[in-house]
């Protein structure tokens, strides 16, 4: 936003009479830029100079003539591409049969579909390896197969679609739900056919929210670790799991750091499109006119066949997941399938430690993250400032960046004096509370936007000062934001993987990392248990908070950030 030097003036002069506002702003924006700006800061330090500290584009140019790395950035911009269309589609398919048809059980459709969302991102995989690997419950047990190959583009992009298709159905849900249908009744009056309907009334419209859905989901793919780094296999390698395994595998951070950028340059250029220039591009049919319709955008053979195609996704979602509820009981998933509770007394025994530091890491991020999120929308909203979009754009940069990403770049900015925090419980809440408070931030502004400022107005005139006013008539209209946040922040610190890995420690472990380390060691029956048990805080949390709210908080009401 531009000022002219007497606006500047003004507001500046504005700010000095209000030392509380002043200070906040200065508070937000330094713990903005050290928690956010500076671990990117130091990933480009240190992938451009070399042990001496000189400039030098070395590392770049190893890692262009690596054809290992090249085909890893290749694959990773493909997986991200095939599942923002796929995903995108599954979505808008399931969003569409939703919101124009009269199938039954719509309840029970939306709530399978949004169920993937509460699981770790990397859980489906491990139950695609149940079910279809050389072992699996169908290819091995019901088909009688030994040579399928799970591993690779076909499963990762399975299990990619499965975990990211509910994101894409909740945004297009919303924005299918309001198109008007009697823009539709008119197309009908005029004679139009469905076809005709569908491909230059409504697809139009939907446009602008599908092309979102895509730069999300090819967002979310590219920041994606865990799929990958179960399903991908050394014959497709993906940039993420390969920045993790130089860092991990070869202790060579400067590598790590050098393809990290290479990760998050297109995930930059992608958030950058959807933020600021497809938002803009909306269609309001919104009139507060009547909008029943009778629903005909669809005749009654192809109404059945879009019930059978999003029945064929339920049951497919339940037996992903509903797999991994039976591996928790079995004693050693495709060699002993018999019943025992021994898993359980192993995660309790070996996990102890993993599930007490992922229950305090989630529960001092969560409020915290939320908090903080309210008070960003409320600066970005209410206040005039110098500032304010740059505010705005760094505080939900952290949304367009990998998890693997993140995860570096911590390491290398808190791992010397002053700010030596690598090890300890500080580094991960900070990690969360940073990671995760952008939906916080998108819920916020969008509800205060709809509340009259001529609410908050009269308090100040009845000489409420800033505090009282957020304090007592800001936060509580913005309650349901809030606590979708409060929500989305728990689920996303009990399911992160791909910044935590490298940021716990010995003292301080993850379910999650637990999971993912069972798996990788072939003990799938433990990892189900300890997924199980996840998936369990994490419901128990939802049914809580609904019930204290009076069921005015669901998950639908934030789309998902994975990792």
């Amino acid at each position: 936003m531009n000022y002219s030097k007497g606006e500047l003036k003004s507001y500046l002069l504005k700010l000095l009479k209000e030392p509380a506002l002043l200070t906040t702003i200065f508070v937000v924006f330094a713990l903005l830029v050290i928690f956010i700006i500076f671990p990117l800061y130091k990933i480009f330090q240190i992938s451009l100079t070399d042990s001496n500290g000189n400039f030098t584009l070395e590392v770049y140019k190893n890692a262009l003539q690596n054809n290992y790395f090249r085909r890893g950035f290749v694959n990773s911009l493909l997986v991200a591409f095939l599942t923002a269309l796929l995903g995108t589609a599954v979505g808008y398919l399931f969003a569409y049969t939703i919101n124009r048809t009269d199938i039954p059980f719509k309840s029970f459709f939306r709530t399978i579909a949004i169920m993937p969302v509460i699981f770790p991102p990397f859980v489906g995989a491990l139950s695609l390896i149940m079910l279809f690997g050389a072992n699996g419950l169908i290819t091995s047990k019901l088909l009688g197969f030994s040579n399928i190959y799970i591993y690779g583009l076909p499963g990762l992009m399975l299990a990619q679609v499965l975990c990211f298709f509910p994101v894409a159905f909740i945004t297009l849900d919303g924005v299918l739900s309001t198109i008007s249908p009697t823009l539709e009744d008119a197309a009908f009056n005029l004679g139009a056919s469905r076809w005709q309907v569908f491909y230059k009334v409504v697809l139009p419209l939907s446009v602008p929210g599908i092309a979102s859905t895509m730069l999300v989901l090819f967002i979310e793919s590219l920041a994606d670790f865990g799929n990958p780094l179960i399903l991908a296999g050394s014959k497709f390698p993906i940039l993420s799991v390969q920045a993790y395994l130089q860092i991990t595998g070869m202790y060579d951070l400067r590598s790590g750091a050098t393809l990290s950028v290479w990760l998050l340059i297109p995930s930059l250029l992608a958030f950058i499109i959807q933020k600021y220039f497809l938002e803009k591009k909306k269609y309001y049919t919104v009139t507060g006119k009547p909008t029943i319709s009778v629903f005909k955008s669809v005749s009654e053979p192809v109404k059945w066949i879009l019930f059978s195609i999003c029945l064929f996704i339920v049951l497919f979602i339940l037996l992903v997941y509903g797999i991994i509820f039976w591996g928790a009981f079995t004693k050693a998933w495709g060699a002993n399938n018999q019943f025992t509770l021994d898993n359980f007394k192993y995660i309790f025994d070996v996990g102890r430690s993993a599930i007490r530091g992922t229950l305090t890491i989630a529960s001092i991020s969560t409020p915290i993250s939320a908090v903080f999120g309210m008070v960003i929308a409320f600066l970005v909203v209410r206040k005039i400032f110098p500032g304010k979009r740059v505010m705005e754009f760094i505080s939900l940069l952290s949304f367009a960046v990998p998890g693997t990403v993140i995860g570096i770049g911590y390491i290398l900015a808190f791992n010397k004096p002053p700010l030596l925090l690598t090890g300890t419980l500080t580094i991960l809440v900070l990690n969360f509370v940073f990671r995760y408070m952008p939906v916080g931030i998108q819920s916020g502004i969008a509800l205060l936007n709809q509340v009259d400022p001529s609410i908050e107005e009269a308090a100040f005139t009845l000489r409420a000062n800033n505090r009282q006013v957020f304090a007592k008539i800001t936060l509580p209209l913005i309650t349901p934001a809030f606590f979708s946040a409060l929500v989305f922040a728990f689920v996303r610190a009990m399911t992160a993987i791909s910044a935590a890995i490298f940021l716990v420690s010995s003292r301080w472990n993850l379910i999650t990392v637990q999971i993912l380390s069972q798996t990788e060691s072939g003990r799938l029956s433990e990892a189900c248990a300890f997924s199980t048990l996840l998936t369990l805080i994490i419901m128990v949390f939802i049914g809580v908070l609904k019930i204290f709210l009076k069921n005015k908080v669901s998950i639908s009401n934030y789309t998902s950030v994975r990792g």
